[in-house]
């Protein structure tokens, strides 16, 4: 469609996401996870935070070598000594970090403003010497004067950034200031801007849209929303969100979204909850009857989304909720012939057994209880 706008996807699965309480990757999963990243379309992967050590920097390292069609970056603090443990892993890319509100520039530092702008002029181009191209990230930019924001955005861009990334660290933004922040910032210049939201509200997926939509050009993401507290923006939610909503390009492929998160969710040892956003087992299955009756006439009316563009398939089942249409459905697979007052009662029979059993009738225990109903009834 013409006329979209090209969102770049940076995933931060192996950085923020291992940040997760209880997480740890081994080197052979950090890899695996890149390569699986790269396959699915993701336009950098941050990688890790090599100020962490040796162990760190060679897992990076390791990354770096294995993974070749996407952009691998760094994560570090504002400091010589985080640029040069980032130099030491290969990446070619760096996000250097630093606090802009008030209270963590005070907390981190006991200093002021003027120090953090002379850390930008300082620390920025002896990154660029190193042959990197620097991100600047705004540590707690969501409670930062905004004007202050706007003055290290400038400083960055003049000591030779090329991105800017404003972190909701907290999560205490919502999607209508996301939106009006964005629209301030992108009139204030033309460098790429980076959103990074965090989830303590339940808010990071919407901010991260919101922000897209008032002109940030890259959302920062990981898989199933992994990160530190209750996590970052969904990857597979952020995409599939700004797909839906249309006038949005981003090279992730949908089908991908599945076994990636799969993937993660195995190596963080962090099941997926049935009903999560497009990855979970239960998002496209339907028991409502109201719900069943409409998809089998026009799938459109209960999916937004369609199973098939994430490699997945719909699922009715039966329990509680079912209706008519839906056991007709079913017993139709079954090849069960059945009269409208045999299937009211393998209906009955199908709810109560639901209801007893706390969860959906399988097709096994349909067409037991629809042979024991068509015995009775027919005898």
């Amino acid at each position: 469609m013409s006329g979209e706008q090209r969102v770049s996807i940076n995933d931060t699965t192996l950085r923020d996401g291992e940040q997760s309480p209880g997480v740890a990757f081994s080197v052979d999963e950090k890899i695996a996870i890149a390569r699986a990243l790269q396959s699915a379309g993701v336009d950098e992967i941050e990688a890790g935070t090599p100020a962490m050590g040796g162990a760190e920097i060679e897992s990076i390292a390791q990354v770096v070598q294995c993974v070749r069609d996407v952009r691998v970056t760094a994560w570090g603090r504002m400091t010589e000594a985080d640029v040069k443990a980032a130099v030491a892993t290969g990446v070619k890319a760096v996000n250097l970090s630093v606090p802009v509100s008030d209270r963590q520039i005070k907390a981190k530092f006991g200093t002021d403003r003027a120090d953090v702008l002379d850390r930008v002029r300082r620390i920025v181009p002896m990154a660029r010497d190193y042959g990197m191209i620097v991100s600047v990230g705004g540590e707690d930019s969501s409670r930062a004067d905004l004007d202050f924001v706007v003055a290290v955005i400038a400083a960055a861009e003049d000591a030779g950034a090329w991105r800017f990334r404003f972190a909701d660290t907290l999560g205490v933004l919502g999607p209508i200031e996301c939106y009006t922040l964005f629209r301030r910032l992108c009139a204030e210049t033309d460098m790429a801007l980076e959103f990074h939201g965090h989830n303590d509200v339940g808010m990071a997926t919407a901010n991260t849209v919101a922000a897209v939509q008032g002109g940030a050009t890259d959302a920062s993401v990981s898989v199933l929303g992994l990160g530190e507290r209750a996590g970052n923006a969904a990857l597979e939610q952020v995409v599939s969100a700004l797909t839906m909503l249309g006038g949005y390009r981003a090279n992730v492929v949908p089908t991908k979204l599945l076994s990636l998160a799969d993937m993660v969710a195995q190596a963080a040892c962090h099941p997926i909850p049935v009903a999560k956003p497009i990855v979970g087992a239960q998002v496209f299955t339907h028991e409502s009857g109201i719900h069943v009756s409409g998809l089998l006439r026009d799938p459109g009316t209960y999916e937004a989304l369609a199973p098939s563009d994430f490699g997945r398939e719909r699922r009715i089942v039966l329990g509680k909720h079912s209706g008519m249409a839906a056991l007709t459905y079913a017993l139709d697979i079954l090849g069960v012939n059945a009269d409208k007052g045999q299937k009211q009662v393998i209906l009955d029979g199908v709810r109560a057994r639901a209801i007893e059993a706390k969860r959906a009738i399988d097709m096994g225990e349909l067409r037991e209880l629809s042979s024991k109903v068509l015995q009775v009834m027919s005898s």
